[in-house]
Protein backbone atom coordinates (compact mmCIF):
# COMPACT_ATOMS: atom_id res chain seq x y z
CA UNK A 1 0.00 0.00 0.00
CA UNK A 2 1.26 3.49 -0.89
CA UNK A 3 0.75 6.46 1.41
CA UNK A 4 -0.81 9.34 -0.54
CA UNK A 5 -1.23 12.37 1.71
CA UNK A 6 -2.26 14.53 -1.24
CA UNK A 7 -5.72 13.03 -0.69
CA UNK A 8 -6.02 15.21 2.43
CA UNK A 9 -6.43 19.02 2.47
CA UNK A 10 -2.99 20.49 3.36
CA UNK A 11 -1.70 16.95 3.79
CA UNK A 12 -3.53 16.70 7.12
CA UNK A 13 -1.47 19.44 8.78
CA UNK A 14 -3.71 22.51 8.47
CA UNK A 15 -3.28 22.89 12.26
CA UNK A 16 0.24 24.19 11.55
CA UNK A 17 -1.03 27.36 9.89
CA UNK A 18 -0.63 29.59 12.99
CA UNK A 19 -4.15 30.97 12.60
CA UNK A 20 -5.41 30.17 16.09
CA UNK A 21 -5.44 32.26 19.29
CA UNK A 22 -2.08 32.72 21.12
CA UNK A 23 -0.37 31.08 18.15
CA UNK A 24 3.08 32.42 19.07
CA UNK A 25 3.03 30.44 22.35
CA UNK A 26 0.51 27.64 21.73
CA UNK A 27 1.22 25.61 18.60
CA UNK A 28 -1.91 23.46 18.69
CA UNK A 29 -4.89 22.17 20.67
CA UNK A 30 -5.98 18.55 20.54
CA UNK A 31 -9.15 16.96 21.91
CA UNK A 32 -9.43 13.17 21.86
CA UNK A 33 -12.25 10.80 22.78
CA UNK A 34 -11.77 7.09 23.53
CA UNK A 35 -14.68 4.88 22.54
CA UNK A 36 -15.35 1.14 22.23
CA UNK A 37 -18.13 -0.69 20.42
CA UNK A 38 -20.80 -2.35 22.52
CA UNK A 39 -20.50 -6.14 22.60
CA UNK A 40 -17.05 -6.31 20.99
CA UNK A 41 -13.88 -7.59 22.66
CA UNK A 42 -11.35 -4.88 23.49
CA UNK A 43 -8.51 -4.79 20.97
CA UNK A 44 -6.01 -6.45 23.31
CA UNK A 45 -8.24 -9.56 23.39
CA UNK A 46 -9.72 -9.35 19.90
CA UNK A 47 -8.93 -11.84 17.15
CA UNK A 48 -7.91 -10.77 13.65
CA UNK A 49 -11.47 -11.48 12.50
CA UNK A 50 -12.82 -9.27 15.32
CA UNK A 51 -10.45 -6.42 14.39
CA UNK A 52 -11.49 -6.60 10.73
CA UNK A 53 -15.15 -6.45 11.74
CA UNK A 54 -14.52 -3.46 14.02
CA UNK A 55 -12.75 -1.56 11.24
CA UNK A 56 -15.51 -2.32 8.74
CA UNK A 57 -18.19 -1.21 11.19
CA UNK A 58 -16.43 2.04 12.11
CA UNK A 59 -15.56 2.90 8.50
CA UNK A 60 -19.17 2.34 7.38
CA UNK A 61 -20.52 4.45 10.24
CA UNK A 62 -17.93 7.18 9.65
CA UNK A 63 -18.75 7.49 5.95
CA UNK A 64 -22.41 7.95 6.86
CA UNK A 65 -21.70 11.04 9.01
CA UNK A 66 -21.71 14.54 7.51
CA UNK A 67 -18.16 15.14 8.78
CA UNK A 68 -16.51 12.08 7.20
CA UNK A 69 -18.17 11.82 3.82
CA UNK A 70 -15.36 11.13 1.38
CA UNK A 71 -13.14 9.96 4.22
CA UNK A 72 -9.71 8.56 3.41
CA UNK A 73 -8.82 5.25 5.08
CA UNK A 74 -5.16 4.45 5.68
CA UNK A 75 -4.51 0.83 6.71
CA UNK A 76 -1.38 1.10 8.83
CA UNK A 77 -0.87 -2.64 8.85
CA UNK A 78 -0.28 -2.34 5.10
CA UNK A 79 2.25 0.50 5.26
CA UNK A 80 5.99 0.25 5.72
CA UNK A 81 7.69 1.74 8.77
CA UNK A 82 8.71 4.98 7.05
CA UNK A 83 5.12 5.80 6.06
CA UNK A 84 3.79 4.89 9.49
CA UNK A 85 6.41 7.07 11.15
CA UNK A 86 5.58 9.93 8.79
CA UNK A 87 1.93 9.81 9.89
CA UNK A 88 3.10 9.83 13.49
CA UNK A 89 5.39 12.82 12.89
CA UNK A 90 2.39 14.74 11.55
CA UNK A 91 0.50 13.99 14.80
CA UNK A 92 -2.14 12.12 12.79
CA UNK A 93 -1.61 8.79 14.60
CA UNK A 94 -0.15 7.67 17.90
CA UNK A 95 3.05 5.68 18.26
CA UNK A 96 0.91 2.76 19.46
CA UNK A 97 -1.33 2.74 16.35
CA UNK A 98 1.70 3.10 14.07
CA UNK A 99 3.34 0.14 15.79
CA UNK A 100 6.64 1.96 16.04
CA UNK A 101 7.60 0.08 19.21
CA UNK A 102 6.29 -3.31 18.10
CA UNK A 103 8.59 -5.77 16.37
CA UNK A 104 5.85 -6.91 14.04
CA UNK A 105 4.77 -3.38 13.13
CA UNK A 106 1.19 -2.14 13.35
CA UNK A 107 -1.58 -4.30 14.85
CA UNK A 108 -3.80 -6.14 12.38
CA UNK A 109 -6.52 -3.83 10.98
CA UNK A 110 -4.95 -0.75 12.60
CA UNK A 111 -6.25 2.15 10.55
CA UNK A 112 -6.70 5.91 10.33
CA UNK A 113 -9.91 7.43 9.01
CA UNK A 114 -9.56 11.13 8.30
CA UNK A 115 -10.61 13.99 6.07
CA UNK A 116 -7.93 16.32 7.41
CA UNK A 117 -10.12 17.92 10.10
CA UNK A 118 -11.26 14.91 12.11
CA UNK A 119 -9.24 11.75 12.59
CA UNK A 120 -10.37 8.38 13.89
CA UNK A 121 -7.69 5.91 14.93
CA UNK A 122 -9.22 2.45 14.72
CA UNK A 123 -7.98 -0.56 16.69
CA UNK A 124 -5.45 1.28 18.81
CA UNK A 125 -5.76 0.63 22.58
CA UNK A 126 -9.49 1.25 22.12
CA UNK A 127 -11.67 0.57 19.10
CA UNK A 128 -11.89 4.28 18.31
CA UNK A 129 -9.68 7.18 19.28
CA UNK A 130 -11.38 10.20 17.76
CA UNK A 131 -9.29 13.36 17.62
CA UNK A 132 -9.47 16.95 16.44
CA UNK A 133 -6.38 19.15 16.09
CA UNK A 134 -6.71 22.92 15.85
CA UNK A 135 -4.21 25.71 15.46
CA UNK A 136 -3.38 27.72 18.57
CA UNK A 137 -5.23 27.78 21.88
CA UNK A 138 -8.68 26.65 20.76
CA UNK A 139 -10.19 24.28 23.31
CA UNK A 140 -13.88 25.28 22.89
CA UNK A 141 -13.67 25.16 19.09
CA UNK A 142 -11.95 21.76 19.06
CA UNK A 143 -14.44 20.28 21.52
CA UNK A 144 -17.47 21.62 19.64
CA UNK A 145 -16.20 19.95 16.47
CA UNK A 146 -15.46 16.60 18.08
CA UNK A 147 -18.67 16.56 20.14
CA UNK A 148 -20.76 17.00 16.99
CA UNK A 149 -18.99 14.12 15.28
CA UNK A 150 -19.14 11.93 18.41
CA UNK A 151 -22.89 12.42 18.52
CA UNK A 152 -23.33 11.71 14.80
CA UNK A 153 -21.28 8.52 14.75
CA UNK A 154 -22.83 7.49 18.08
CA UNK A 155 -26.22 7.55 16.33
CA UNK A 156 -24.92 4.88 13.95
CA UNK A 157 -23.04 2.55 16.30
CA UNK A 158 -23.54 1.60 19.94
CA UNK A 159 -20.68 2.54 22.28
CA UNK A 160 -19.82 0.55 25.40
CA UNK A 161 -21.29 2.64 28.22
CA UNK A 162 -22.10 2.07 31.90
CA UNK A 163 -24.54 4.30 33.81
CA UNK A 164 -22.13 4.65 36.71
CA UNK A 165 -18.71 4.49 35.04
CA UNK A 166 -19.48 6.22 31.74
CA UNK A 167 -17.71 5.17 28.54
CA UNK A 168 -15.80 1.92 29.08
CA UNK A 169 -12.19 1.82 27.92
CA UNK A 170 -9.32 -0.67 27.85
CA UNK A 171 -7.40 1.38 30.41
CA UNK A 172 -9.41 2.39 33.51
CA UNK A 173 -7.71 5.80 33.57
CA UNK A 174 -9.59 6.72 30.38
CA UNK A 175 -13.04 5.59 31.57
CA UNK A 176 -15.84 8.05 32.21
CA UNK A 177 -15.79 10.76 29.60
CA UNK A 178 -12.98 9.10 27.64
CA UNK A 179 -11.71 12.63 27.05
CA UNK A 180 -8.10 13.76 26.84
CA UNK A 181 -7.49 17.36 25.88
CA UNK A 182 -4.06 18.87 25.45
CA UNK A 183 -2.23 21.91 24.22
CA UNK A 184 1.24 21.90 22.68
CA UNK A 185 2.85 24.95 24.22
CA UNK A 186 6.25 26.63 23.76
CA UNK A 187 7.81 27.75 27.06
CA UNK A 188 11.39 28.96 26.42
CA UNK A 189 10.99 31.96 28.73
CA UNK A 190 10.18 29.78 31.73
CA UNK A 191 13.05 27.44 30.86
CA UNK A 192 15.59 30.28 30.55
CA UNK A 193 14.47 31.94 33.79
CA UNK A 194 14.62 28.52 35.51
CA UNK A 195 10.99 28.80 36.61
CA UNK A 196 9.78 25.84 34.56
CA UNK A 197 10.16 23.23 37.34
CA UNK A 198 7.94 25.24 39.67
CA UNK A 199 5.26 25.64 37.00
CA UNK A 200 5.30 21.95 36.04
CA UNK A 201 5.14 20.91 39.68
CA UNK A 202 2.12 23.17 40.09
CA UNK A 203 0.37 21.42 37.18
CA UNK A 204 0.51 18.07 38.97
CA UNK A 205 -1.08 19.63 42.04
CA UNK A 206 -4.10 20.77 40.07
CA UNK A 207 -4.70 17.52 38.19
CA UNK A 208 -2.84 18.19 34.95
CA UNK A 209 0.19 16.49 33.50
CA UNK A 210 2.91 17.35 30.99
CA UNK A 211 4.61 15.31 28.31
CA UNK A 212 6.91 15.85 25.37
CA UNK A 213 6.28 16.81 21.75
CA UNK A 214 4.45 13.56 20.99
CA UNK A 215 2.64 12.95 24.25
CA UNK A 216 3.04 9.97 26.53
CA UNK A 217 6.52 8.45 26.50
CA UNK A 218 8.08 11.22 24.40
CA UNK A 219 10.85 13.57 25.46
CA UNK A 220 10.62 17.34 25.73
CA UNK A 221 12.56 18.90 22.85
CA UNK A 222 12.73 22.51 21.72
CA UNK A 223 11.04 23.67 24.96
CA UNK A 224 7.70 22.28 23.72
CA UNK A 225 5.45 20.78 26.37
CA UNK A 226 2.15 18.97 25.94
CA UNK A 227 -0.16 19.91 28.83
CA UNK A 228 -3.25 17.75 29.35
CA UNK A 229 -5.89 16.62 31.82
CA UNK A 230 -5.22 13.54 33.94
CA UNK A 231 -8.77 12.89 35.14
CA UNK A 232 -11.51 11.54 32.87
CA UNK A 233 -13.95 10.18 35.47
CA UNK A 234 -16.16 12.05 37.94
CA UNK A 235 -16.44 15.33 36.01
CA UNK A 236 -18.24 16.38 32.86
CA UNK A 237 -16.45 17.15 29.63
CA UNK A 238 -17.21 20.84 30.07
CA UNK A 239 -15.75 20.87 33.58
CA UNK A 240 -12.57 19.11 32.47
CA UNK A 241 -12.07 21.46 29.53
CA UNK A 242 -12.83 24.58 31.56
CA UNK A 243 -10.27 23.57 34.18
CA UNK A 244 -7.61 22.84 31.54
CA UNK A 245 -8.32 26.14 29.80
CA UNK A 246 -7.97 28.18 33.00
CA UNK A 247 -4.65 26.56 33.93
CA UNK A 248 -3.23 26.91 30.42
CA UNK A 249 -4.15 30.61 30.45
CA UNK A 250 -2.18 30.96 33.67
CA UNK A 251 0.82 29.19 32.12
CA UNK A 252 0.63 31.48 29.07
CA UNK A 253 0.66 34.44 31.46
CA UNK A 254 3.69 33.06 33.30
CA UNK A 255 5.51 32.58 29.99
CA UNK A 256 4.74 36.12 28.87
CA UNK A 257 6.00 37.46 32.21
CA UNK A 258 9.19 35.41 31.86
CA UNK A 259 9.78 36.79 28.36
CA UNK A 260 9.27 40.34 29.61
CA UNK A 261 11.70 39.68 32.43
CA UNK A 262 14.34 38.40 30.01
CA UNK A 263 13.88 41.39 27.72
CA UNK A 264 14.12 43.75 30.66
CA UNK A 265 17.03 42.17 32.55
CA UNK A 266 19.12 40.49 29.86
CA UNK A 267 18.27 41.96 26.44
CA UNK A 268 21.75 41.49 24.98
CA UNK A 269 21.97 37.87 26.13
CA UNK A 270 18.59 37.05 24.62
CA UNK A 271 19.31 38.90 21.38
CA UNK A 272 22.62 37.05 21.04
CA UNK A 273 20.95 33.68 21.65
CA UNK A 274 18.21 34.39 19.11
CA UNK A 275 20.45 35.72 16.34
CA UNK A 276 23.08 33.02 16.81
CA UNK A 277 20.35 30.39 16.41
CA UNK A 278 18.96 32.14 13.34
CA UNK A 279 22.44 32.37 11.82
CA UNK A 280 23.10 28.68 12.36
CA UNK A 281 19.79 27.72 10.77
CA UNK A 282 20.45 30.01 7.80
CA UNK A 283 23.97 28.76 7.11
CA UNK A 284 24.59 25.36 8.75
CA UNK A 285 25.41 22.47 6.38
CA UNK A 286 24.51 19.64 8.79
CA UNK A 287 21.89 19.60 11.54
CA UNK A 288 20.69 16.87 13.88
CA UNK A 289 17.00 16.72 14.74
CA UNK A 290 17.54 17.72 18.37
CA UNK A 291 19.82 20.60 17.43
CA UNK A 292 17.27 21.83 14.90
CA UNK A 293 14.48 21.78 17.49
CA UNK A 294 16.56 23.78 19.97
CA UNK A 295 17.58 26.34 17.35
CA UNK A 296 14.00 26.68 16.12
CA UNK A 297 12.93 27.21 19.73
CA UNK A 298 15.32 30.15 20.11
CA UNK A 299 14.23 31.67 16.79
CA UNK A 300 10.57 31.21 17.68
CA UNK A 301 11.27 33.10 20.93
CA UNK A 302 12.87 35.86 18.85
CA UNK A 303 9.74 36.13 16.72
CA UNK A 304 7.56 36.14 19.84
CA UNK A 305 9.41 39.07 21.42
CA UNK A 306 9.68 40.96 18.09
CA UNK A 307 13.44 40.65 17.71
CA UNK A 308 12.83 38.96 14.36
CA UNK A 309 10.04 40.63 12.45
CA UNK A 310 10.34 39.19 8.93
CA UNK A 311 9.80 35.50 9.68
CA UNK A 312 6.40 33.81 9.93
CA UNK A 313 5.34 31.49 12.75
CA UNK A 314 3.78 29.29 10.05
CA UNK A 315 7.20 28.60 8.54
CA UNK A 316 8.63 27.75 11.96
CA UNK A 317 5.69 25.42 12.63
CA UNK A 318 6.26 23.59 9.36
CA UNK A 319 9.96 23.20 10.09
CA UNK A 320 9.15 21.47 13.38
CA UNK A 321 7.40 18.71 11.44
CA UNK A 322 9.06 18.57 8.02
CA UNK A 323 12.62 18.35 9.36
CA UNK A 324 11.86 15.11 11.17
CA UNK A 325 13.50 11.89 9.93
CA UNK A 326 10.61 10.22 8.08
CA UNK A 327 9.69 13.44 6.27
CA UNK A 328 13.24 14.02 5.08
CA UNK A 329 13.70 10.38 4.07
CA UNK A 330 10.38 10.28 2.20
CA UNK A 331 11.14 13.51 0.34
CA UNK A 332 14.54 12.27 -0.81
CA UNK A 333 13.43 8.63 -1.29
CA UNK A 334 16.07 7.50 1.19
CA UNK A 335 15.92 4.98 4.06
CA UNK A 336 15.26 6.23 7.58
CA UNK A 337 18.80 5.57 8.74
CA UNK A 338 20.50 7.31 5.82
CA UNK A 339 23.64 9.09 7.10
CA UNK A 340 22.92 12.04 4.77
CA UNK A 341 19.73 13.03 6.63
CA UNK A 342 21.48 15.74 8.73
CA UNK A 343 22.82 17.31 5.52
CA UNK A 344 19.40 17.15 3.88
CA UNK A 345 17.83 18.65 7.00
CA UNK A 346 20.18 21.65 6.93
CA UNK A 347 19.53 22.15 3.23
CA UNK A 348 15.76 22.03 3.72
CA UNK A 349 15.91 24.54 6.60
CA UNK A 350 18.06 26.98 4.61
CA UNK A 351 15.72 26.81 1.64
CA UNK A 352 12.57 27.25 3.76
CA UNK A 353 14.01 30.29 5.56
CA UNK A 354 15.23 31.84 2.28
CA UNK A 355 11.80 31.37 0.70
CA UNK A 356 10.07 32.88 3.73
CA UNK A 357 12.42 35.88 3.71
CA UNK A 358 11.71 36.42 0.00
CA UNK A 359 7.94 36.31 0.63
CA UNK A 360 8.20 38.79 3.49
CA UNK A 361 10.22 41.23 1.37
CA UNK A 362 8.00 40.95 -1.71
CA UNK A 363 6.15 44.28 -2.22
CA UNK A 364 2.39 44.38 -2.21
CA UNK A 365 0.79 44.62 -5.69
CA UNK A 366 0.42 48.22 -6.79
CA UNK A 367 3.02 49.63 -4.39
CA UNK A 368 5.92 51.73 -5.64
CA UNK A 369 9.34 50.09 -5.66
CA UNK A 370 12.61 51.90 -5.17
CA UNK A 371 14.97 51.65 -8.16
Amino acid sequence: MTLDLSLLPDGGVSWLDASGPEEDIVLSTRVRLARNLQGRAFTIRASAHDLDAILECVAEAGRATPQLRGVVVFRLDGLDRLDRQLLHERHLVSKELAGLEREGGARHAAALLTNGDIGVMVNEEDHLRIQVLRSGFAIPEAYAQIAQFDGDIGDRVSFAFHPEFGYLTSCPTNAGTGLRASVLIHLPGLVLTKEIAKVLQGLAQVGLTFRGLYGEGSEVVGNFFQLSNQTTLGKSEEELLDHLGKIVRQVIGYEQQARDKLQRNAPTVIADKVWRAYGLLRYARSLSFEETMNLLSAVRLGVGVNLITDLSVYTLNKLLIFTQPAHLAARADRPLGDPELPTMRASYVRRALDEDAARQQKPEPGTDQQP
